[in-house]
């Protein structure tokens, strides 16, 4: 019997086909092709050149307002600090995604900094 829902699942097919129309391997006997990786799936990849460009800038220009903002929830800390940090971040940046590399990357700046006292103080 057909149902109305069918659940269909992409398997890159490593096997052979059988030229069977049943079993795990069914279908037409067929070649597979190689194809090359899309542009598409290197999009977000970060380059040592990028990387570097953004250290430089964010050295030379420093935080935003709503930056300085995290970072100083970070450092006055408290129990749900992480929490409200989130909360904070994703009322500015709007997604869920960007709020949560947001805080991680301003718990960064912070642990950088700490480190430069560190380093002065000793």
């Amino acid at each position: 019997h057909h149902s109305t829902y069918s659940i269909h699942t992409h398997h890159s097919f490593t096997m052979a086909r059988s030229g069977i129309t049943k079993g795990s391997n069914k279908g037409h006997v067929t070649e597979q092709i190689n194809r090359p990786k899309r542009e598409a799936a290197s999009k977000a990849k970060l380059s040592k050149r990028t990387s570097l460009a953004r250290e430089i800038v964010r050295e030379v220009v420093g935080l935003s307002p709503y930056e300085r903002r995290i970072l100083d929830m970070i450092k006055t800390g408290g129990s749900s600090a992480d929490k409200r940090i989130y909360k904070y971040a994703k009322k500015r940046l709007g997604s869920h995604k960007r709020a949560v590399q947001k805080r991680e990357d301003i718990k960064g700046v912070n642990a950088k900094q700490r480190a430069r006292q560190a380093g002065i103080g000793a």
